[in-house]
């Protein structure tokens, strides 16, 4: 990847709908380099879907949750991906540490977050969790380059 490819993926994460034609011109190359560039990164992986950014408040989401498990017998990855296929997760991440995993999930509500909790701990090879519940965020954005 070089300077060209990260103007373009630059200008996708800014807007996503701009046109080649938008993304030719702001990124100062032309058409056909956008076009042969994008495709060059969706088939190499690096853009793997395009997408709106969501105000996730606004759509009723109002609570955050990082929950850290605890898995036994060496299930780590099969309980992984089991966590990863439930409603509301959004990301799942393996760590060093006291802890197996932490997800991060939301939830309109507390009945909504105690049932998922529930659901959780019924899990097979989930010793524990320990669920914290997000007051303020400060910043939420994956957009990296």
């Amino acid at each position: 990847m070089d300077e060209t490819d990260l103007k373009i993926l630059d200008a996708l994460i800014q807007d996503s709908r701009l046109s080649s034609r938008q993304i030719a011109k702001k990124c100062g190359i032309s058409i056909g380099t956008v076009l042969s560039r994008i495709r060059r990164l969706e088939d190499d992986g690096v853009i793997k879907a395009y997408s709106a950014l969501l105000d996730h408040e606004k759509l009723g989401y109002e609570l955050t949750i990082v929950s850290e498990i605890t898995v036994s017998k060496g299930r780590l990855l099969e309980m992984e991906n089991e966590i990863a296929r439930l409603p509301n997760v959004c990301c799942v991440y393996d760590l060093t540490g006291l802890i197996d995993a932490v997800i991060i999930a939301k939830f309109k509500s507390r009945e909504e977050l105690g049932r998922f909790t529930k659901k959780l701990l019924a899990l097979p090879y989930v010793e524990r969790t320990n669920t914290h519940v997000v007051l303020t965020t400060i910043k939420e954005d994956f957009r990296l380059i």
